[in-house]
């Protein structure tokens, strides 16, 4: 069974809304999550997570942009593996064709 909420998702969503409109009325203006969270008895970094959890749901080019950047971070690092295992199996040739020379080492 999953554990209880804290918060009513009813709760969750107005304090989000009540966020965004703050921010929209003040732009820049620092101290809006730790406002609204301290009017509705919400600890401000839960408050911040579900803000932002809000606002990556509302921009589907963030979204994009994130699932594109997570795609070039996989190929990289496969990338690096597969440049990582030729460099062996080269030098896996070499040795090998070293030994398999019928001229005598010099």
């Amino acid at each position: 069974m999953p554990a209880q909420r804290k918060y009513p998702e009813e709760l969750i969503e107005r304090a989000v809304r009540m966020v965004a409109e703050k921010r929209r009325l003040t732009p820049g203006r620092p101290g809006i999550i730790r406002e609204v969270g301290d009017l509705l008895g919400i600890h401000p970094e839960a408050l911040r997570h579900w803000v932002k959890k809000a606002d990556a749901a509302a921009d589907p080019q963030a979204v994009a942009a994130k699932a594109e950047s997570d795609r070039i971070r996989r190929l990289e690092r496969e990338n690096a593996e597969l440049r990582r295992a030729n460099g062996i199996l080269k030098a896996a040739a070499a040795f090998f064709a070293a030994e398999l020379d019928p001229r005598p080492p010099r």
